[in-house]
């Protein structure tokens, strides 16, 4: 119910301050509340940890750092070494992270992770990296790949990480994380960071896999899958996948709030439905792999001056890939790896629009269809041996033809019908090459060419450096780009907002690390990490005054620098968990004003505390983020978010079993809007839970 100031009971002065009083004594109850249970919960960790030590049949002191902390990494450099040599700062989340934390998306993941914050409009998830997010950029800036697979599209370059992803978690073995840029090896898109979604393979379910889920807002998840291994080395996993959520059923906007829009509410318009489908096969040195998700989402926002409250806006979005890979280690030390993909991604869009004039009576409604059709085919060649006994020599090339990006916007007229493909190919070479027992050296550099804007050459150097056993030190800069995507180009509306412009140019990244990892004790580790960015040309949408119509520009350059710390342990008997701050300030130096959607402080704090060793284990996870301000200049207020999961395994054969409440403390917080909404910030959802079974045949 709304009520207006006219509508209000007359109050005196004392009734008032009754009122304020007693509004601030149940905030105080509330916070001591809140404080209580999460120090009876961290409480429990210890106390279980306690308990676990004592019953522990392993000794702690009989196994090495190396053993216990995730120490390997591919995505780096393209092939496998030690987190402590890479050159970058990289996390990895396991599958059994995944379990215990009772992750949901690639979103939740990413989310836990130092540095890391995520936007949600409503419809898609948005990646923010130590304090850059721009207004809807599609995740542009970041390079996602599926098993080394580039997922990001071809008209708007974006990295889906909510339900729009391509692969469901389940069957994911760990993801890499590796921050800074990384386009001396992977070209465009790696600016901030390369995302590696790493499969499971078909030996790890051994049999037939069943798991189905439920939880807050009628949401439900069933998935199967079958994977095995037999002998002569074939090997496959075959999974499917469908969801479906109603979401919050009546969300309040107060932009809206009016009785001609139904006073704010949007009923029923936050329904989320996908499918998906992954498969892989492997047979001696080659591998074939599969995925398609389809996703439909009701978008309850009235984004972009639509009908508010009509459910029939939403948006369709549907991508696959198939790729086939062969690597092979010869007897002389060569390693050969090459790959042929093809791939598509589809967009579509119903917009409902009143078209009436002023004064009419009656409403002329209309459904507006925007699409974005591309697909592309590509290949990859890379070799790499040891030379002269030290170096270790990569070299690689990539050829990409994105003959479909077709972008499309009408309704009872045709507004934009474009036609338009591209091609792009990358060389690229890297040396690792100690230069002392203790002192590393990798050096790489990759040249690529588009043809819509030329070519960028990008190098990357890394000084590795272990002054003790347990002490690592790395120094480093690169430098990357982003190619302006299509949408940028040639992208023009029906109602005349925005007009294309094919003359930009790429965004370029120069970047600068120190980072310290000093291994304390036998079973912790500890990160600090500090980065400098100077990122120039960045495209961004301007009005341009002689036409008022919103164009692409490069306009900005922006500097973004800060400071890390992360502190992560493990132990024989289960427990293990991360700690993490990070300060990050941006600003555009232009104008000298902090960039939106900024975060300056994040805080994370991760625990897995076994309650009885390797059957139940619960996970908690504790999630900061200071104010961002917003598009209107205002802020939205800084915010804790406690998730806590409960899991078990191995107590009935084969069955997993999981309890996950998020948001524990109801905790309301909001998230900046972009250009296209109304709302300055958008609403987060409150208390949710999911309960999940999985079971092996």
């Amino acid at each position: 119910m709304v009520i207006n100031n006219e509508d209000r009971p007359e109050t005196n002065k004392g009734d008032t301050f009754m009122v304020v009083q007693d509004t601030l004594i149940i905030l105080k109850v509330r916070s001591i509340l809140k404080s209580i249970t999460f120090l009876t919960l961290i409480f429990v960790c210890i106390f279980s940890f306690l308990v676990s030590i004592c019953h522990a049949s392993t000794d702690l002191t009989e196994l090495s750092l190396e053993d216990l902390m995730q120490v390997t990494v591919y995505s780096a450099s393209k092939f496998e070494q030690k987190t402590t040599e890479a050159p970058s700062s990289v996390t990895i989340i396991t599958a059994s992270d995944i379990e215990k934390y009772g992750y949901r998306t690639l979103a939740d993941i990413l989310r836990s992770v130092r540095s890391i914050f995520t936007t949600y409009d409503r419809n898609y998830h948005y990646l923010g990296i130590r304090g850059f997010a721009r207004p809807a950029d599609y995740n542009s800036r970041v390079l996602l790949l599926v098993d080394g697979v580039r997922v990001n599209d071809a008209i708007y370059n974006t990295a889906s990480i909510g339900t729009d992803f391509i692969l469901d978690i389940d069957l994911i073995e760990r993801v890499e994380i590796v921050r800074g840029p990384g386009s001396s090896l992977y070209g465009s898109n790696a600016f901030f960071a390369v995302i590696n979604v790493i499969t499971k393979k078909g030996e790890k379910v051994k049999g037939l896999e069943v798991s189905g889920d439920a939880g807050s807002f009628e949401t439900y998840r069933g998935r199967i899958s079958y994977g095995n291994r037999i002998p002569d080395n074939f090997e496959m996993l075959l999974s499917a996948t469908y969801y479906e959520s109603d979401g919050d059923d009546k969300l309040t906007f107060r932009e809206f709030n009016a009785p001609e829009t139904n006073n704010g509410i949007a009923e029923d318009s936050d329904i989320d439905r996908f499918h998906s489908f992954f498969g892989k096969v492997s047979f001696h040195d080659f591998t074939l792999e599969g995925a398609f998700v389809k996703r439909k989402k009701l978008v309850p926002t009235a984004s972009y001056e639509t009908v508010f409250n009509d459910n029939r806006t939403s948006t369709i979005d549907q991508s696959a890939f198939i790729d086939l890979k062969y690597a092979h280690t010869y007897a002389n030390q060569w390693e050969v790896l090459t790959r042929i993909t093809y791939a598509q991604a589809n967009y579509d869009g119903h917009y409902i629009y009143d078209y009436s004039e002023e004064g009419d009576a009656k409403p002329y409604i209309v459904v507006n269809k925007d699409y974005g059709d591309s697909a592309w085919w590509g290949t990859e060649a890379q070799i790499s041996k040891r030379l002269f006994e030290k170096h270790r020599v990569i070299f690689g090339a990539e050829y990409r033809d994105n003959f479909r990006q077709d972008q499309g916007n009408y309704d009872e007229e045709v507004y934009l019908d474009s036609e338009e493909d591209s091609t792009t190919y990358g060389i690229y070479v890297q040396d690792e090459f100690p230069i002392l027992k203790n002192l590393i050296l990798n050096a790489g550099i990759r040249h690529d060419h588009y043809s819509t804007f030329g070519g960028t050459t990008n190098p990357r150097l890394a000084l590795v450096y272990h002054p003790l056993d347990q002490t690592v030190f790395k120094i480093l800069y690169g430098t990357a780009f982003r190619a302006p995507s299509a949408y940028e180009l040639y992208y023009h509306d029906g109602y005349l907002r925005q007009k294309p412009n094919p003359d930009l140019d790429p965004e370029t990244i120069h970047d600068y690390e120190l980072i310290l990892e000093q291994q304390i004790g036998e079973h912790l580790q500890g990160t600090i990490n500090g980065f400098y960015y100077k990122i120039k040309d960045l495209i961004s949408a301007e009005t341009d005054p002689a036409d008022d119509l919103i164009v692409y520009k490069n306009m900005q350059e922006v500097e973004t620098k800060g400071v890390e710390f992360e502190l992560q342990g493990q132990w024989s008997n289960g427990l293990r968990g991360r700690m993490s701050y990070s300060y990050q300030s941006s600003k555009d130096t232009t104008t000298d004003k902090n960039l939106t959607n900024s975060p300056k402080h994040l805080a994370k704090l991760n625990i897995i505390a076994p309650l009885l060793q390797d059957k139940i284990f619960l996970g908690i996870e504790e999630q900061y983020s200071s104010k961002r301000k917003t598009l209107g200049g205002n802020y939205v207020d800084d915010f804790f978010v406690t998730n806590v999961t409960l899991f078990s395994h191995n107590l009935f054969n084969t069955l997993k079993v999981s309890a996950s409440v998020y948001n524990l403390f109801d905790e309301k917080f909001s998230d900046p809007g972009s250009a296209e909404h109304a709302q300055d910030s958008i609403k987060q959802d409150g208390r949710s839970f999911r309960f999940k079974v999985t079971y092996t045949f």
